[in-house]
């Protein structure tokens, strides 16, 4: 089984919250990229955008599957990783690095709270298999 970063937390839809103050850097887990395969597109919204937890964001497809993004945290979409643009298969390649997808200013903290820590994460995908 995959172990996954402890300095993060996690959804049921696998992105992966990285908190540094009120900035929450997002991607996707090791997990989502094992079942997706190669990525080939990834459709993110512009900078500025407001986003709510839970809600669809944007699109990752891969050879395999088109598969709908789900922000973990309310907030202002503060940054995106251009370089997805060009080079999608970073996220495959490095998913917790530089294969991140967004970076939000966070307007509830405490919903990062309600989030599964790598164990648990590590515990839930570990009952899908």
């Amino acid at each position: 089984m995959a172990q996954y970063p402890t300095d993060r937390r996690y959804t049921r839809d696998h992105e992966w919250a990285l908190q540094d103050g009120d900035i929450v850097r997002v991607g996707v887990t090791a997990h989502a990229v094992e079942q997706l395969g190669d990525v080939t597109l990834v459709d993110l919204p512009s900078v500025g955008s407001d986003l709510q937890a839970e809600e669809r964001f944007g699109e990752i497809e891969s050879v395999k599957a088109v598969s709908e993004l789900f922000s973990p945290v309310s907030g202002e979409l503060l940054e995106v990783n251009d370089e997805l643009e060009a080079s999608p298969e970073m996220i495959n390649e490095s998913p917790y690095d530089r294969g991140w997808l967004v970076s939000i200013r966070c307007s509830e903290v405490g919903e990062l709270e309600a989030l599964m820590d790598a164990a648990s994460y590590e515990e839930y995908v570990g009952g899908m298999e």
